[in-house]
């Protein structure tokens, strides 16, 4: 059974992503003319692509809170590549990404082209293009959606919040709003900290694997009741990871994680 659900989700996942890619590129097309279309068009493009391969994989979204509305800056916890899929279907945003996912093989490129705002992590000096583009983004009336941990978690803990990306916020003094994300798997199936997050030293191909394996997974949306202002960037990091912390479920005890460890 778990073969079979291999081979039926991998070739729907690719031709869904592919019908919902080259609708895109039409709708680009007709509403070259129109910001407010392209940007409607790209709203019911990436929620509804989103929304698709939730379903194929056996993701069931719950959400507690109200999404906010765009124009908006959040941050949310990080610990799947499928954190993506789980905001895109609540929220109409633009993602902030690490660079090298825009040299992945044909997702690279369909990201870049649904305006995902990628940053060279470790150059400084990329820091102000950034900057400039989360400023236009939201000057566009879309929103922005930061995981200002930096890498993906086990979902034992919150990771430290990196505070560089919350410059514009704090600078603009901007209500920064702010979700939580947690997984869960069946019974009898593989927990939701080794099939769905993505850490350590876990590699992608193998994993995606063992994850479409699953009968079905779920996923806890939070969204905050309120945004976090502050107008200092270390101030606000501090206060948005209390905030995220304060309300996410943890996933496993960092006990079991550090005695598998050894």
């Amino acid at each position: 059974m778990k073969l079979l659900r291999i081979t039926i989700r991998i070739p729907f996942l690719i031709l869904t992503t592919a019908f919902f890619f080259l609708l895109w590129l039409a709708g680009k097309l007709l509403t070259v003319s129109s910001e407010r279309a392209r940007r409607w068009w790209r709203k019911l493009i990436f929620g509804g692509w989103a929304r698709s391969v939730a379903a194929i994989i056996g993701m069931r979204i719950s959400v507690k809170g109200e999404p906010p509305k765009p124009p908006f800056f959040l941050v949310s916890n990080h610990l799947s590549y499928v954190d993506i899929i789980a905001l895109a279907a609540c929220l109409d945003c633009v993602f902030i990404a690490r660079a090298d996912l825009a040299d992945w093989f044909a997702m690279g490129w369909m990201a870049r082209s649904i305006g995902t705002i990628f940053i060279e992590r470790t150059k400084i000096h990329d820091l102000r293009r950034v900057i400039g583009l989360v400023n236009q983004t939201l000057n566009n009336g879309m929103g922005v959606v930061l995981f200002p941990e930096g890498t993906s978690g086990a979902g034992d803990k919150i990771l430290p919040f990196h505070a560089s990306l919350l410059e514009p916020a704090a600078r603009a003094n901007y209500p920064v709003s702010f979700a939580s994300i947690s997984y869960r798997t069946p019974q009898g199936e593989p927990p939701a900290y080794l099939a769905i997050s993505w850490w350590g030293d876990m590699t992608f191909a193998p994993h995606v694997k063992e994850m479409l394996k699953l009968s079905r997974f779920d996923a806890h949306v939070t969204f905050g009741s309120h945004a976090i202002r502050a107008d200092e960037r270390k101030l606000l990091a501090k206060g948005l990871w209390n905030a995220v912390n304060d309300q996410f479920v943890p996933m496993v005890n960092s006990a079991l994680l550090s005695s598998e460890k050894e």
